[in-house]
């Protein structure tokens, strides 16, 4: 099991961003988060087989059709013992 934190850059907020990634999310059975920051990014933070992670990172740079995604970066990928997380959430 692995834990993908990453940071999507753009016109993010207030576009549908985080419902559509938590849409995908759940349809590859991974379980987290997405969250608006005060920068304007969306924080995604998901645990899951690393397969199904790897597909969230390369959907995050369209999620919304409604978004303009300068820029992922991924922040973090390693292997955890068990999720920190029940569902996947956007905040």
């Amino acid at each position: 099991m692995f834990r993908l934190k990453a940071l999507a850059k753009g016109k993010v907020q207030g576009v549908g961003y985080r419902y559509h990634t938590q849409v995908k999310a759940l349809s590859l059975d991974l379980v987290g988060y997405a969250k608006n920051l005060s920068s304007g990014d969306v924080e995604v933070v998901a645990e899951g087989e690393e397969a199904q992670l790897l597909e969230l990172l390369s959907f995050l740079h369209h999620s919304s059709p409604y978004a303009v995604v300068k820029n992922v970066e991924t922040l973090e990928l390693l292997a955890i013992e068990q999720h920190s997380f029940s569902g996947f959430n956007a905040y």
